[in-house]
């Protein structure tokens, strides 16, 4: 039943049910994120900023996108698939992950929002090809148009969370984002000690 009135509402109102349904999953990644951590108190703030860029930036972005690409190569085919998939990995992809990590900052009033992108964005592209393409090959070959960008958004929740670690408290590393999930308190106090390390390096090179 609540599937029926889910793509029934799809169907009826694309933009908006594709771009909320995005947001929400993308905020309920962050989340479990901060579940994960085992934090004391939830960052309601961290997650309202994660909801304004995944609403306002990446649901609307990735539902014209994907319109887009369709409209330019049409169909199911091998070859237009991995048209898709190439254009999609080559320019959405790296575009979305800068987004993200410098909206985000930008939201918090860091002092420097190219930070987080400069030290984390190569490895977070790097990740994103071991899972994207075989997400979107799904999404090309086996949902409708109007249905891809709640797809991406299911397939985002997970990536959500990952990111907000990532930005939080990882490298962008898959290994790291791992390890968090197996030994949460360990890793982030790993991290925590390399991240320091790092600021003292800088700043003793900076002297």
């Amino acid at each position: 039943m609540r599937s029926a009135v889910l793509k029934e509402a799809a169907k009826r109102f694309p933009w908006l049910a594709n771009v909320t349904l995005y947001g929400c999953l993308f905020a309920g990644g962050d989340l479990v994120h901060q579940l994960l951590a085992q934090r004391e108190r939830l960052d309601w703030r961290h997650t309202r900023n994660v909801a304004v860029v995944a609403i306002s930036f990446h649901g609307n972005f990735n539902y014209f996108w994907l319109r887009v690409l369709e409209r330019r190569f049409p169909g199911k085919s091998a070859g237009m698939v991995f048209r898709k998939l190439l254009l999609d990995q080559s320019f959405a992809s790296p575009l979305a992950t800068s987004v993200f990590y410098t909206g985000v900052s930008f939201l918090e009033g860091k002092e420097d929002i190219l930070e987080d992108w400069r030290e984390k964005f190569f490895n977070t592209w790097k990740t994103g090809l071991m899972y994207w393409p075989f997400m979107q090959f799904l999404n090309f070959v086996l949902m409708p148009l109007y249905m891809r960008t709640a797809f991406m958004g299911c397939c985002a929740f997970l990536w959500a969370t990952f990111l907000c670690f990532s930005r939080q408290n990882g490298d962008g590393t898959a290994a790291v984002a791992l390890a968090f999930v197996m030994d949460p308190r360990k890793t982030l106090e790993e991290m925590r000690e390399a991240r320091m390390a790092r600021k003292k390096h800088r700043s003793q090179r900076e002297n």
